[in-house]
């Protein structure tokens, strides 16, 4: 008797909002670090922390195995991976919380340019009109009067662009690696790969800097595991939307504690990013 794959979509969106408002949180901690704690170290600790959580794993639970034939593909995922994670680190530190938040949410967008390109996958006709429009909306966030926050910007979309091929390494793996395996090869060599620049520019942390460091890596890997969780429980094409949820709750929070404001233009562009970003999700998943 075959096993029935039950969906819940309740859960999946529970999930899902939970995941994106936990990684809200993430950047709240990596923004307050940021002052006094260089985005190489946060990086480097961040996934040093992932690593000694996933041994855990390893150790405790059993049934793991790490040995694999495509260490090749782990180190490419890991690198750009680790590439993503410092230009989102950077965002968090340097935008507004909201800003921050969608243009994570931008990495929709690039994934099918970049499926074409590495997977030949086919352009779904919706995807003619959903690109543009989100496109349009990433135009609109770029604000060529204020230098600094145009550079923030562009290195928030690098790590979006970086973010999107890193799942198509991902994507590449699925059928030989389970996630956990995928999850312990970016833990390690995100570590080893950050390390050099880590050391660089290392600076003594005090015992809250080093409470907010451990929390950032449990939360990291927390939301991980929500969000995988969440689409066990309900297809893609559903919970795409919730994942926007993050931009909105960053937009509150970072009004709420920071008195950060919005200018109209960012707004509008926020709008065509999350009706881009839906249809193309909607778009990939049928």
């Amino acid at each position: 008797m075959s096993d029935i794959r039950v969906e819940r979509p309740l859960l999946g969106v529970s999930l899902v909002i939970f995941a994106e408002t936990v990684l809200v949180v993430t950047g709240i901690l990596i923004r307050e670090l940021g002052g006094d704690v260089g985005v190489a170290q946060i990086v480097f600790l961040r996934n040093s922390i992932g690593l000694f959580y996933m041994l855990a794993l390893v150790r405790w639970q059993g049934g793991i195995s790490l040995r694999t034939s495509r260490l090749h593909l782990h180190f490419m995922r890991a690198s750009i991976g680790v590439s993503a994670m410092a230009c989102l680190y950077y965002g968090w530190t340097h935008l507004p919380l909201g800003t921050a938040a969608m243009l994570k949410q931008t990495g929709p967008l690039f994934l099918p340019i970049l499926g074409l390109w590495l997977l030949r996958e086919k352009i779904h006709p919706i995807l003619r009109w959903s690109l543009p429009i989100g496109f349009i909306g990433v135009a609109l966030i770029l604000q060529p009067s204020n230098a600094s926050l145009q550079l923030a910007v562009l290195v928030g979309l690098v790590g979006a662009v970086l973010s999107a091929l890193a799942k198509i390494y991902i994507r590449m793996m699925k059928e030989t690696e389970p996630s956990r395996r995928i999850v312990f090869y970016f833990a390690l060599f995100g570590t080893l790969i950050s390390a050099p620049f880590a050391l660089t520019s290392w600076a003594p942390l005090s015992y809250w800097q080093w409470a907010g460091v451990a929390a950032i890596g449990a939360l990291s890997t927390l939301a991980q595991l929500s969000m995988t969780r969440a689409y066990h429980n309900a297809p893609a094409g559903y919970l795409g939307p919730f994942t926007y949820s993050s931009v909105l709750i960053a937009t509150l929070l970072g009004w709420f504690i920071w008195d950060e404001s919005l200018s109209t233009l960012t707004i509008l562009g926020m709008v065509l990013i999350f009706a881009g970003g839906v249809l193309t999700v909607r778009a990939r998943s049928n």
